[in-house]
């Protein structure tokens, strides 16, 4: 999966730039993003502080890497339940 170009801290200033009044398309011309992806990280990283934003990023890795073990161990749960039948 490719990685975001913009850290927590610029996504999270680019949304304190645009609530201080900015226009939505100055904001996004100047940074080079289009209004899908502003009112995206809007939905997303609204109302966070960097500290928040870097701890939910933290969450959301570790959520995905024990959703990747438990897939496996389920995985190897079903292979085994197939030989054990078969043997049987």
């Amino acid at each position: 999966m490719k990685g975001s170009r913009f850290s927590e801290e610029q996504i999270i200033g680019v949304l304190r730039e645009h609530e201080a009044g900015a226009k939505t398309e100055e904001v996004c011309r100047r940074h080079g993003i289009c209004s899908a992806t502003l009112y995206k990280w809007k939905s997303k990283y609204g109302g966070l502080e960097v500290s928040e934003a870097r701890r939910l990023k933290g969450l959301e890795d570790e959520n995905r890497r024990l959703k990747k073990l438990l897939a496996e161990s389920m995985l190897d749960n079903a292979a085994l339940k197939d030989l054990l039948g078969k043997n049987v």
